[in-house]
């Protein structure tokens, strides 16, 4: 039993070797803890402390120990999915938290009209530009650890924590985004505008045909045509199999004819994992880019200076002194607080968007195009 022990207390120390970052004292913790095992089973009473063994490990609380303090390992944390929505987002940037505003100029001039001969040309009009106004907010999540809890974490869960709080910030922002698409007021606004924006029916080859068209057929303040390119299907996360059916297939996948499938490569699909929706209703939206048709659908405004999360960590107010009147030295960040030992870390962020009574989070309606998905 002896010669076991001492092979477990090498794993272990191997183990400890190959996690990196381990303090020296922790490997001397585990050599008493082992020491302790060997002069146990061996029968030996420490004598020269003056006192001796009041409690006996059973055969379960050996194996408890070995278990617990041997086998332990940390299996990786679950893969996240993403929301790319950075290709039909437009971002923007203010110097401080006050809105800021911007000015859309929704049409052109006037047509010409034909004057006769010594006729007198008539007045026109140039229509207003459009007022728009967003800014940022602030965005945070504090979390407070032990210093006790970060000492004992031999097994380094906790060493990643700041990389989960920069994910969680990610996160937040890609569900403030896909709210832009899925809430109450977009919605009612785009079906209120007719069928050019919206439509009930599910994601196929005809729809995206249908959405397409609808389109080309946008056009400005004044009625002249405009041009507008669907480019980016946004889709729920169980319509995957239908859009990569679509974009593979030559012929149109819904139909037993052979007609050709015309939309096949004119598209870019977008999973939203943040979208609701049961199957079959499942909803999508068409977007166009915005980079190349000066048609802003949404638009995502940060403050200058904060172009991403800031991991944040408050700092100690402890200092280590050798006398009382000596100087002092500063301490480890992991000391925390001199009330309490606590390690204080915050996660944050800024961000806001366009925000209207009647619009939603839509900048222009013209680069959007919405389906709830109820309708075969």
């Amino acid at each position: 039993m002896r010669r076991i022990l001492s092979l477990l207390c090498e794993i272990r120390l191997l183990q400890l070797q190959r996690n990196g970052g381990v303090q020296e004292r922790r490997f001397g913790e585990v050599r008493d803890m082992y020491r302790y095992f060997d002069t146990a089973l061996s029968g030996i009473t420490p004598t020269e402390t003056g006192y001796r063994l009041e409690e006996v490990m059973t055969s379960a609380d050996f194996t408890y120990a070995i278990q617990e303090f041997v086998q332990r390992m940390m299996i990786p944390a679950y893969n996240v999915k993403r929301f790319n929505f950075e290709p039909f987002v437009k971002p923007d940037t203010t110097p401080n938290f006050l809105p800021v505003t911007r000015y859309q100029r929704r049409a052109g001039v006037e047509d010409l009209e034909y004057v006769g001969e010594k006729g007198e040309a008539q007045a026109g009009h140039m229509p207003d530009a459009t007022k728009r106004q967003y800014r940022p907010f602030k965005w945070e999540k504090q979390f407070d650890f032990s210093m006790e809890t970060l000492v004992n974490d031999d097994l380094g869960y906790l060493q990643d924590t700041a990389t989960a709080m920069g994910q969680a910030a990610r996160r937040t922002l890609e569900k403030y985004v896909s709210r832009f698409m899925w809430n109450a007021t977009t919605v009612a606004r785009l079906v209120a505008l007719g069928a050019l924006f919206s439509t009930t029916g599910r994601l196929t080859t005809a729809r995206i045909s249908t959405a397409r068209m609808a389109f080309n057929q946008r056009v400005d303040a004044n009625g002249e045509p405009i041009a507008a390119t669907l480019r980016y299907i946004v889709h729920h996360s169980g319509l995957v199999d239908t859009v990569r059916t679509i974009r593979a297939s030559q012929l149109v996948p819904e139909l037993a004819t052979n007609a050709a499938n015309v939309v096949a490569g004119d598209f870019v699909p977008i999973e939203d994992p943040y979208c609701a929706g049961t199957a079959p209703n499942l909803p999508w939206f068409a977007l166009l880019d915005w980079r190349t048709e000066n048609i802003v659908p949404f638009v995502l405004a940060r403050r200058q200076g904060v172009p991403a999360p800031m991991l944040l960590r408050k700092r100690s107010d402890m200092e280590s002194i050798t006398s009382l009147l000596g100087g002092g030295g500063v301490v480890p960040p992991i000391m925390g607080d001199f009330a309490t030992g606590n390690v204080v870390v915050k996660v944050h962020d800024e961000w806001g968007t366009y925000i209207d009574g009647t619009e939603g989070n839509m900048f222009d309606n013209r680069g959007c195009y919405h389906s709830s998905g109820t309708a075969p």
